[in-house]
């Protein structure tokens, strides 16, 4: 929705053998397998062209149950920690745009906040981290999955995903609520997260950060509420 609150794009599982098999979208890993008339002033670190190069991210999830072709989507923080090895694969992403980021943009060790979304209390609980780059996303093949792609060819795949594994929590839980209160003050008066794609690009579940936006929100976990 308008404040960025969209489900997650993705899910997984693996068997006994440690091969990763699909099971659902948004970063998920089970287990790995409007516009005013007064726009607001870009920033030197606001880049919002194709050609933007970033090197930190704000990923989706959902902590919460919801059913698709009878999988849960469930994919928590938590659930990332208990992953095998800590790590799971990034896939179900749908959308042109964060595909794009997700294949061409995220390299390894960049860095991702782990955002809960689609729930009741949305917002930022940790930190995880890319181990591996750009993959075909395997979901896209199954059928039985819910984010099964037809018209996509394994000899010419349509959609990737990469891997991440957990870091750490954030000290603190920073709410939506509280970044778009942020936001909204920087968007009238000058701020690292005036354009934050949070809320200027609320629908993708893979989003940019400039490195002032992310040392920005990174410094909000050691301050009291």
């Amino acid at each position: 929705d308008s404040e960025g609150n969209q489900p997650s794009d993705k899910k997984i599982k693996q068997d006994s053998t440690g091969s990763v098999k699909s099971v659902k979208v948004g970063l998920k890993g089970k287990k790995a397998p409007g516009s005013s008339k007064t726009q607001p002033k870009k920033t030197a670190t606001d880049k919002a062209s194709p050609s933007a190069v970033y090197s930190h991210w704000l990923v989706k999830s959902e902590p919460g149950s919801r059913y698709e072709k009878g999988i849960d989507m469930k994919f928590s923080f938590d659930d990332l920690k208990v992953s095998p090895d800590q790590t799971a694969c990034w896939d179900g992403v749908r959308n042109y745009q964060a595909r794009n980021f997700l294949r061409d943009q995220m390299k390894l060790d960049h860095a991702d906040f782990f955002y809960h979304s689609n729930c009741k209390d949305p917002g930022i609980v940790g930190i995880c981290k890319v181990v591996k780059e750009s993959y075909p996303d395997h979901t896209q093949f199954n059928s039985k999955d819910p984010h099964f792609d037809s018209s996509s060819k394994e000899d010419n795949p349509r959609w990737f995903m990469v891997d991440v594994k957990y870091v750490r929590p954030l000290k603190r839980f920073i709410s939506l609520a509280e970044l778009k209160k942020i936001h909204q003050e920087h968007a009238k008066n000058g701020g690292p997260l005036q354009n934050m794609a949070l809320f200027t690009r609320a629908r993708l579940s893979v989003q940019p950060l400039t490195q002032e936006e992310w040392d920005f929100i990174l410094h909000l976990e050691d301050e009291d509420t």
